[in-house]
């Protein structure tokens, strides 16, 4: 009876247990269906996933300019990974990747029985496919919830995609560490090269890098990066992926990855600025990330030129005024290695532009010892620091030194400007340099389309990314005159008409306004050419008086300034509204393409990953032959340049011509003498296809010149950010113009002369006739007055 009662009771405990255990399976299976399936991302997405890929930007001739994204990467089809790249990730990721349906039974097994030895939660057992689903669907916090939604995301996406598909996936989104996501851009960056172009050794260095980034990166730890490369070849040969003869080559191979950042190979970064708000604007915040290739409209050699003629301008200036004195001084400690003491301080002080933050380490006579990160120890001669006397503000300047001595001293730390001597063979001599407090724009444009071929919105964009060229808002002084006079040939003047410089008087509000030359004289009776030419103010003051404020603002809309800017007083004739670099040129533009109003743009094409072409320019053009309601319309210049591509190829746009070719022709001829004889003749460009104007504003504020040739257009400006005087005889032919002769002269070298357009049956005259004889200019402090012309302020009217 004993043993049936204690078999009965063994079988009824067993019978119980059974159905414990099947109640268990149930709920286990009831949660995963009610709670962890309905919760479960779907997986078909990942057929269409779309990586993050960096926005690139680069000049219309393909040089590199910046890219915009933290994640670097370049996707790579599977088909194109070698196939031993992808043995050696499997040999240490997951060696069974082919047998498993997702998940690893074996592995998860070995993480349990860790689990259950040590108590901890470790990260372990993750198959390849497991992986997928954590960096697409998952957090990588370490919880069981966790662990198991991505089991069963690894089982459903094993179910739904090929094991080709879940490799593509998961070694074009793995993180290899310096920002290098994916094997084609891990390749890219430690080695330089496509990863078809690398061998076993580099291959195996990169399989090991997923599991520890920074602990395994041969960059910064290359021992432990060593270990890991030789365990990946280890385990590609017990796997029988590679001979044991590939395998002693490889293991005795040196390391050879070096950084191979993707540096910016020109400085245009107010661009490429410009490029990231306007997709943004456009495509939203995906833009950045969908991988698109931006081809800008610069010409490389023109932006480099902008560049240089911009600091050059800058530089210039800024000599003038004085030294401010070092950055710092620092106590030079006895050191052994006094160049390894200096590159841990300099690391601190950033490069700008063409500055290079070096150490002061001797001072003599005429001469300091220096040095800096690029070239180490050099020498600064003498003429290189006889300009740094003493800046004092408010138009004062300090005593010239005699010596280096009275400049710097040793453990000054200051910046210094490389020069390189062409005509030495390159030899390069270094200047003592500051950085500019003032600051500049240069925008050229293609007259006939609007492309922006060579921008600068500043000094350095990483010191103030304020893009001066579109974002400052100034007064033009004199160089907003000549619209001034284009409305007046719209009223019937020529420019032989004559006008009376002579004193007059405004009354407005109870206020008088007095209006004055420059040169504080008058000059009678004067054509409207050489008022122009030498910039009159009361001449132009009482131009714009005859032919009515309301009619030039009217024509003024049509060059696209804005007429919220326009001041409806007299002043306007000297420039009292606000205009930005880029709106001037583009209204001088038309006065250079013979009255058409083109549209500045940046942009000429955006391509995708695969290099197609999604979106082109299509600029509004100059048709000199198109019918009148093609040229009279100005619906055009309210649609988007940018378009797609296959509407570009389709519709061509045609600029609307605002003034006549006269009338635009007539400015031109006018403007030439500006740069022959009148406040630009010292630019010494002597070329009969340029023409330009000065511009001051009063109390020396700002400095302008904005000059053509019948090809390109430029616009540079010159002025402190928060404005303020630039300081006595700092006027536009002596500040800003520099800068336009240095970009002109190169961009128009050796080219033949090339005429304007001109209106049919028209017969030039010879330009001795052209000038009032006269007006002469003797007295040199006349000569410089004359290239100011006085802005008065708008709350006088």
């Amino acid at each position: 009876m004993n043993i049936v009662y204690h078999l009965y009771k063994i079988s009824h405990l067993t019978l119980l247990m059974g159905l414990l255990l099947i109640l268990l399976v149930s709920g286990i299976g009831l949660a995963i269906q009610w709670y962890f399936i309905p919760h479960i991302p779907s997986v078909e997405r990942l057929k269409t996933v779309q990586m993050q890929v960096p926005l690139q930007i680069y000049t219309k001739d393909n040089v590199f300019i910046t890219e915009y994204g933290e994640q670097h990467r370049i996707p790579v089809p599977v088909e194109q990974i070698p196939p031993l790249l992808i043995k050696a990730v499997l040999a240490v990721e997951d060696n069974r990747f082919y047998e498993h349906a997702g998940v690893d039974i074996k592995g998860l097994f070995r993480a349990l029985v860790n689990l259950l030895k040590t108590g901890k939660k470790r990260q372990g057992g993750s198959t390849i496919t497991m992986q997928v689903a954590r960096n697409f669907f998952l957090s990588h916090k370490k919880t069981f919830t966790r662990k198991f939604n991505e089991i069963l995301l690894a089982l459903k996406i094993d179910e739904t995609l090929s094991k080709d598909e879940i490799l593509e996936l998961y070694l074009n989104k793995i993180y290899f560490g310096h920002r290098a996501y994916g094997v084609g851009a891990a390749a890219q960056i430690y080695y330089g090269k496509n990863i078809l172009d690398l061998n076993l050794a580099q291959w195996a260095m990169l399989a090991g890098l997923p599991k520890g980034p920074s602990v395994n990166n041969p960059l910064t730890n290359p021992t432990r990066a060593l270990e890991r490369r030789n365990y990946v070849l280890k385990r590609m040969l017990v796997s029988k992926y590679i001979t044991i003869n590939q395998y002693e080559l490889a293991i005795k191979a040196p390391l050879t990855a070096k950084l191979h950042k993707l540096t910016s190979k020109i400085d245009a970064f107010y661009v490429a600025e410009m490029v990231r708000s306007f997709l943004l604007k456009k495509f939203g915040k995906n833009a950045i990330y969908n991988g698109y290739k931006v081809f800008t409209t610069l010409d490389s050699q023109h932006q480099e030129r902008a560049n240089l003629a911009l600091r050059a301008a800058l530089f210039r200036y800024d000599k003038r005024h004085g030294f401010k004195g070092a950055l710092k001084h620092l106590s030079i400690p006895q050191v052994e290695n006094v160049e390894k003491w200096a590159d841990d301080i300099l690391q601190d002080y950033p490069k700008h532009g063409d500055l290079v933050p070096s150490l002061v380490l001797k001072v003599k006579h005429k001469n300091i010892i220096a040095y800096n990160r690029i070239v180490g120890r050099f020498q600064i001669a003498w003429k290189n620091i006889a300009w740094a006397r003493p800046y004092i503000p408010d138009n004062k300047w300090g005593r010239s030194p005699k010596s280096a001595k009275e400049v710097v001293k040793r453990g000054d730390i200051i910046m210094a400007h490389p020069i390189i001597k062409a005509w030495k063979k390159n030899k390069m001599e270094w200047r003592l340099s500051q950085i500019p407090e003032v600051q500049g724009a240069f925008v050229a444009l293609n007259t006939k389309n609007g492309a922006v071929l060579g921008l600068a919105g500043g000094f350095n964009f990483r010191h103030s990314q304020f893009n001066r060229v579109t974002q400052a808002l100034r007064q033009p002084g004199s160089s907003f005159k000549p619209f001034i006079f284009s409305a007046a040939l719209t009223k019937g003047f020529s420019d032989k008409s004559r006008i009376l410089d002579e004193k007059i008087s405004f009354k407005s509000g109870g206020e008088i306004w007095q209006p004055r030359n420059s040169s504080h004289k008058y000059y009678g009776w004067t054509t409207l050419r050489t008022a122009l030419t030498y910039s009159f103010n009361v001449s132009a003051v009482r131009l714009l008086n005859q032919i009515g404020i309301g009619n030039t603002i009217n024509h003024l809309t049509k060059f696209g300034f804005d007429r919220k800017r326009i001041p409806n007083t007299l002043s306007l004739a000297l420039g009292s509204g606000e205009v930005n670099p880029l709106q001037l040129a583009a209204g001088y533009a038309v006065f250079a393409n013979g009255g058409f109003r083109v549209k500045p743009y940046f942009i000429e094409r955006i391509e995708d990953l695969n290099g197609q072409v999604l979106f082109s320019a299509n600029p509004l053009t100059i048709c000199r032959h198109c019918p009148n309601e093609v040229l009279t319309s100005e619906k055009a210049l309210l649609s988007d340049i940018l378009v797609p591509h296959s509407v570009c190829t389709q519709t061509p746009r045609y600029a609307p011509q605002i003034i006549s070719t006269h009338n635009a022709y007539m400015i031109t001829s006018m403007l030439k003498d500006v740069i022959r004889i009148g406040t630009a003749r010292s630019s010494k460009l002597h070329r009969e296809d340029i023409a330009g104007k000065t511009g001051t504003t009063n109390d020396q504020r700002d400095a302008w010149f904005v000059g053509y040739s019948p090809d390109i257009v430029t616009s540079v400006w010159v002025g402190f950010d928060k404005p303020r005087s630039l300081g006595r005889k700092e006027y536009g032919g002596r500040v800003a113009l520099p800068m336009w002769a240095d970009f002109m002269s190169w961009a128009l070298r050796g080219k033949p002369v090339k005429p304007f357009p001109m209106p049919n049956n028209y017969e030039e005259e010879s330009q001795e006739d052209m000038t009032d004889s006269k007006i002469t200019i003797t007295d040199k402090n006349q000569e410089n007055a004359l290239q100011k012309s006085t802005v008065i302020p708008e709350q006088l009217f």
